[in-house]
């Protein structure tokens, strides 16, 4: 098994065990313990929070990715390159902080008279904290990232701090702590992933602090150039997955009670995107390094590969979803869900959509034409609030799903064209066809199997039946040589 593969499979795991604590927290427990307005903000919470650490980092993740190849040094101070990284996050975040404290009143403004805004007025000084965990945690794990140790990051962050999350609100099932106390335990649980991985690096002396070298000095103007456009389109992408929940947010009376039932909608479809997300993030340093040597053949081949592997997989787990309705509307114990079920489709099929294009995003935003990058994901985000701002007042959460679903296809879709004409790279082959022609089958059989009276016992039986139809398909059309060598290797052992 070769990194690429062996690292994937490592996270994959990593990822579907926090899909299932995730799955606990959000569709189990949450749903029974807390109200929808307490699960819309601490949605939002976590939104707000992640696109304070982009803005704030200035671009230093992609920065990290694109620059560290060539400053790499077997003395491990590879030039100061820690040093630097560590000086730049620090001042992006301490100007991003006085104006996000400066700005407190116009934010909470947009806010009042909504459903469940008191909560973003006691609690809004908790974004701080959390938002420079979040930013310190994705410093770190794209250093790691650099020497393929991608593994425990992606442990702590789906796994470790959704236990905390679990933890957190049980105790309130107890009546130990309150809704205040769980916030508490989600920001402490931030913080022990912090230092768990600031330790793990250090234990592996991959890097030293240093005196930054006066090459890597003379660079600042560019990686400063690359950061802003970079951090433009990294915001800008955090905006698009986030901005149907933020304008839900504003331009309904509804608010929190509208992001709660969107976010837990969403948060089922992410599940979709799960194998993109295995796959990307060991292939992202190998495509780094291909460009450092302008290693075209190697990039194509990744790009089909991860393609394939994405929309065979991610296909079967829409199918899986959207046959079980009954089940998910029955474990989601509210009846606020049981009319918006068709919100998780349109945004499943947006998640389809992104991670059938691979790595095209990739592909693009580590060439030379990067900055192209920023103009395709701006105006994604333009595009976005437009559809938002014309749907929400007239289809309510449908709109927020539809505006999702135009900006994902509009986005690859450009994303594809570029690289294609660019670079005559492009994912798409026979197999692509071939997942359609199964997933058709299998989803019209698994909507028109008949239903047992039992919804525990059609799911099982109704998920077992399209699985093994679908596997098998999949295996005998040769959809994926890795995936068809991952079998081969477990019947051998039979």
């Amino acid at each position: 098994m070769n990194l690429l593969q062996k690292q994937g499979f490592f996270n994959s795991l990593i990822l579907y065990a926090g899909v299932a604590l995730g799955f606990l927290n959000l569709i189990i427990l949450f749903q029974r313990i807390i109200t929808i307005e307490e699960i819309g903000f601490f949605t939002l919470m976590g939104t707000i929070s992640v696109l304070y650490a982009q803005v704030a980092g200035l671009g230093i993740a992609n920065i990290i990715l694109k620059y560290f190849p060539y400053y790499r040094s077997d003395d491990k101070k590879h030039g100061g390159f820690a040093s630097f990284v560590t000086i730049w996050s620090l001042v992006g975040f301490v100007i991003i902080t006085v104006l996000f404290v400066v700005f407190k009143d116009s934010i909470i403004s947009y806010y009042k008279g909504k459903n469940g805004a008191q909560l973003l007025t006691r609690y809004f000084y908790y974004l701080i904290p959390l938002s420079l965990f979040t930013l310190v945690f994705s410093v770190l794990e794209n250093m790691a990232l650099t020497v393929f140790k991608n593994v425990l990051s992606s442990f702590l962050r789906e796994v470790g701090v959704r236990l905390f999350t679990t933890a957190g609100v049980l105790l309130i099932a107890l009546k130990l702590v309150d809704y205040h106390g769980f916030l508490m335990i989600y920001i402490t649980a931030n913080l022990v992933a912090v230092l768990v991985l600031f330790a793990y690096i250090g234990k592996g002396r991959h890097f030293k602090f240093s005196a930054i070298s006066p090459q890597l000095m003379s660079e600042r103007k560019t990686f400063l150039n690359y950061g802003i456009f970079t951090v433009l389109s990294g915001s800008s992408f955090v905006m698009i997955q986030n901005l149907d929940t933020l304008m839900l947010s504003v331009l309904t009376k509804e608010s929190f009670a509208y992001v709660g039932i969107y976010g837990t909608f969403f948060a089922i479809a992410v599940v979709i995107s799960l194998p993109a997300k295995a796959l990307s993030r060991t292939s992202l340093q190998i495509i780094a390094q291909s460009w450092a040597t302008n290693d075209l053949a190697k990039i194509g081949k990744i790009y089909y590969k991860t393609s394939v592997v994405q929309m065979l997989i991610g296909c079967l787990l829409f199918i899986g979803l959207v046959i079980n309705k009954q089940f998910i509307i029955m474990l989601l114990y509210k009846h606020d869900y049981t009319s918006y079920f068709n919100v998780f489709i349109v945004v499943g099929v947006a998640f389809l959509v992104d991670m059938t294009g691979g790595l095209n995003g990739y592909i693009m935003n580590l060439s030379k034409y990067y900055r192209l990058t920023t103009v395709f994901i701006v105006s994604a985000v333009g595009l976005c609030v437009l559809s938002n701002w014309i749907l929400i007042p007239r289809i309510g959460i449908m709109g927020a799903a539809l505006a999702y679903l135009i900006t994902m296809f509009a986005l690859n879709f450009a994303y594809w064209l570029f690289v294609k004409v660019k670079f005559n790279l492009q994912p798409f082959a026979k197999a692509h066809l071939y997942i359609l022609l199964i997933f058709t089958v299998c989803l019209l059989i698994g909507l028109y199997l008949p239903p047992l009276k039992n919804v525990f016992a059609d799911m099982v039986y109704r998920s077992g039946i399209i699985g093994v139809i679908y596997v098998f398909l999949a295996y005998t059309l040769k959809i994926s040589e890795d995936i068809n060598n991952i079998f081969d290797r477990i019947l051998k052992k039979v």
